[in-house]
């Protein structure tokens, strides 16, 4: 009875010292200073004389797809915009993954670049168990503002973006709603196609 209450208490004290250390990694940069961190990469990039105009557009995506790629969980991204349709592709789902990736760093690139923002603002931060939100304003040269809100969860002991809010469009639902429509008259291979030749629409 005595070795039984010794490795109970054993386990429960094993579970407290790994629970304690998974949340203080968790913690050790919250949701929002990840998002600053990224979102300072991709202005420097843009504010990079030598990284700008149509000429140097490739090496600029290149340098916002090296910032953007590790803060984003674009499998969890590409199963949202699919929605109920997730299931009924399993063999097709890492080509899905991948191309859509590529068409949301394209998506999100765009926005940013659209926005011709001189500075970030950080508005507020919101943290819940399992999600969190980080809401931030572009603010350009003539003061005009766009609102972007990133929507987080936890992966590991980082905060990845499973969506983007720019003015007030989801850029996961706003595809979603394209999937859709393309899956209703064409099958997946088809949607793979389009989404690889950027043929899907443009989000504003």
């Amino acid at each position: 009875m005595i070795h039984r209450h010794k490795s109970i208490m054993i386990l429960g004290l094993t579970t407290l010292l790994v629970t304690l250390i998974w949340a203080d990694r968790l913690s050790a940069t919250t949701p929002g200073e990840q998002v600053k961190a990224t979102i300072d990469r991709v202005m420097e990039t843009l504010k990079d004389p030598r990284l700008r105009g149509d000429v140097n557009k490739n090496k600029r995506r290149e340098k916002l797809r090296q910032a953007i790629l590790p803060r984003f969980d674009f499998a969890d991204m590409a199963k949202r915009a699919l929605g109920n349709q997730w299931n009924r592709y399993p063999d097709k789902q890492p080509e899905f993954v991948s191309a859509f990736a590529q068409l949301l760093e394209e998506s999100y690139a765009d926005q940013i670049e659209a926005a011709r923002g001189d500075k970030v603002a950080y508005v507020n931060e919101r943290t819940e168990p399992g999600i969190a939100e980080v809401g931030t304003k572009v603010i350009s040269s003539d003061g005009e503002e766009t609102p972007i809100l990133y929507k987080l969860h936890p992966v590991g002991s980082d905060w990845k973006v499973y969506d983007v809010v720019i003015a007030n469009i989801s850029l996961v639902n706003n595809y979603r709603s394209q999937f859709s429509r393309v899956l209703s008259h064409s099958s997946f291979d088809d949607l793979i196609k389009m989404i690889k030749e950027k043929g899907m629409e443009k989000n504003s």
